[in-house]
């Protein structure tokens, strides 16, 4: 076996392995049930999932957004170049203007509306599926006996169960293109490098979509399986980037995989801001430590940036 294959071969087997058990860790301990918790136990957990609000909110904008909008403006550059040569023409004017569009922020924002589209749908076929969760109106419940003469209105009510879909569709979207550049890297050393950077935000952040499951109510068998087949997704693309020739992710397929990126980012930014974060802040509890826990989870992701 080629060294590099074994290098490969080996990141294979530790993204499914850090995936599966930041993934399963939440679900699998009554520890993290927001619905059994109370005092100290319910504070420490409304810390932890502000801390996890950081890391999506620093997932979206440090890894996502920026990778997909140097693929897509790499993939833009291309095309350009190439309609340049072969017109050979007085092109420099429309070539410029093509170039300065922002295309890459069009298509994360095609991703945004695209989910705020099916959300709609979904709301608008099944107006049962806007319904507040339990641990919701347990957590609004607990704040009005604390505070009785409060009147505020409640926000709104949370689509906790059809979001956390949303999140992990663009989340293995991102991470088959995680694994995909992966088994791309020519050499051992590019290869693990990039693996570690993986492994250092991928462990947080599957931890976080594993907390939010639990937070919205899924089943543990649900769970169970949404972690899995989550973590099947980086796997699944580095066998992808073992298998495709060298080569042959020229052309289109380069702005195909930037384009999806693109949406995928899009996606994780709607969830992040609709869903986790109004959700984790609207408690009138503590705002400044919950602030904290958010700036410090953001903080983390984008140091760990330097290095992805």
């Amino acid at each position: 076996m080629e060294p590099l294959l074994g290098v490969k071969i080996g990141c294979l087997f530790s993204l499914l392995v850090l995936t599966l058990v930041c993934g399963l860790f939440p679900v699998c301990f009554k520890w993290f049930q927001t619905a059994t918790a109370t005092g100290r136990h319910r504070r420490v957990l409304s810390l932890l999932s502000c801390t996890s609000a950081g890391i999506f909110l620093g997932a979206g904008f440090m890894h996502m957004t920026a990778e997909a909008l140097e693929g897509i403006e790499s993939e833009i550059q291309k095309l350009v170049i190439q309609n340049s040569t072969n017109s050979e023409g007085n092109s420099d004017d429309a070539d410029s203007a093509y170039m300065e569009y922002p295309y890459g922020e069009l298509i994360i924002s095609l991703g945004f509306f695209f989910v705020f589209l099916l959300e709609s749908l979904a709301l608008q076929c099944c107006p049962g599926a806007a319904g507040r969760s339990k641990v919701q109106e347990q957590e609004w419940g607990m704040a009005n006996v604390l505070e009785p003469h409060s009147h505020g209105p409640l926000p709104s009510p949370s689509r906790g169960p059809l979001r956390a879909l949303v999140l992990l569709l663009s989340l293995s979207f991102h991470s088959v293109f995680e694994g995909l550049a992966v088994g791309l890297q020519p050499t051992v050393a590019a290869t693990v490098q990039l693996c570690l950077a993986i492994l250092a935000h991928k462990g947080l952040v599957v931890f976080g979509v594993g907390l939010r499951l639990v937070q919205v109510g899924t089943g543990s068998r649900w769970a169970m399986l949404s972690i899995l087949s989550l973590a099947l997704m980086s796997p699944v693309g580095l066998a992808l980037g073992l298998a495709v020739p060298q080569g042959i992710s020229e052309g289109g397929q380069g702005l195909a995989q930037a384009v999806l990126e693109g949406m995928a980012a899009g996606t994780f930014l709607y969830v992040t801001f609709l869903e986790i974060l109004p959700q984790e802040l609207a408690g009138p509890e503590a705002p400044l430590a919950k602030w904290g826990c958010v700036a410090a989870g953001f903080a983390f992701m984008a140091f760990i940036a330097l290095w992805a």
